[in-house]
């Protein structure tokens, strides 16, 4: 068993299975395209990729068809409306990460679904063919980003459903965090992808079902407080936290300060990661007296 870790002096903070995103719109359904700046079909130009899929996007539609479908929605919405009523308005909404059924950028998720935009020579074009669905076998294989404060890295392991636990890595792809400009989540539908765009101006579009735990320390280079730097109460809480979950020597509390002042504690346990997930952290909010939070009054966007 092979198991990433980071260097001496590196933090791990968060690891996760991604792929290239998969379109969901009605024209781009299951589709994804490699494009350069002109959209034009690049991936028969990206060196080593074995060959893939082609798509076609669908058409449409006609006018006709169009008006119809509307006019069923519309009585969808009355008879939706009609029971909304009838139960005193109380129907939960979707949660902020639970998609949207409007696109962000129309060009690029319900007319074409490019997944990689990239010039020739930057660095979207270096990401690894195993990333694609369409030359994968993901009952077999799966991809992961891990995330460090110092880097980005693609690692390949072989999935086994019965025994998700024997993790055997192989690093595919990493570029320093240096390299990359914005992080964006891209919610339209699923509300799974994310957007990953570099400071040469390529990007890439990823689909990671536990996005969160990914982009949350990928969106800005976190403020990592070591345990010294703590208040005795807080260092004996975390110290305390820690041995309830058996944290090994080898591990770091990874451990940050929100907006709204509270504390945060992440603990990556190795004997939790599994290939279908990747990692799972324990964790631990806590106020300046190193009192535990109720979780309920934290929120991770406050990172």
């Amino acid at each position: 068993m092979n198991i990433w870790q980071p260097e001496p002096g590196e933090m791990l903070l968060g690891r996760g299975p991604v792929t290239f995103a998969t379109g969901a719109a009605m024209r781009v359904r299951g589709m994804r395209w490699f494009r350069d700046t002109e959209r034009n079909d690049i991936q028969n130009e990206l060196p080593g990729w074995p060959e893939g899929p082609s798509f076609t996007a669908r058409s449409t539609g006609s006018t006709v068809g169009l008006k119809t479908l509307k006019g069923a929605a519309l009585v969808l919405g009355t008879a939706f409306m009609a029971v909304l009523s009838a139960a005193g308005g109380n129907i939960a909404t979707p949660s902020g990460d639970s998609g949207s059924d409007t696109p962000d950028e129309p060009a690029n998720e319900v007319e074409d679904f490019p997944v990689m935009w990239a010039a020739p020579g930057t660095i979207a074009r270096t990401l690894p063919w195993q990333l694609d669905p369409g030359r994968t076998d993901q009952k077999h294989q799966r991809t992961h980003a891990i995330v460090t404060d110092r880097r980005l890295v693609v690692v390949s392991l072989p999935y086994d459903k019965k025994n998700d636990k024997a993790i055997d890595d192989e690093v595919l792809w990493q570029c320093p965090r240096t390299d990359i400009s914005g992080i964006e989540l891209k919610d339209f539908k699923d509300g799974n992808d994310f957007k990953v765009t570099f400071v040469d101006g390529s990007w890439c579009r990823l689909q990671c079902t536990y996005r969160r735990n990914l982009t949350r320390y990928l969106e800005h280079t976190p403020n990592l407080l070591p345990l010294d730097s703590l208040t005795p109460p807080q260092r004996a809480a975390v110290l305390e936290f820690a041995a309830n979950v058996n944290m090994p020597d080898s591990v770091s509390p990874i451990i940050t300060r929100n907006t709204c002042g509270h504390y945060n504690v992440d603990i990556l346990l190795p004997r939790r990661f599994t290939s279908a997930f990747g990692a799972s952290e324990e964790s631990l909010v806590m106020d300046d007296d190193g009192q535990e939070v109720d979780p309920r009054e934290y929120h991770p966007e406050d990172l």
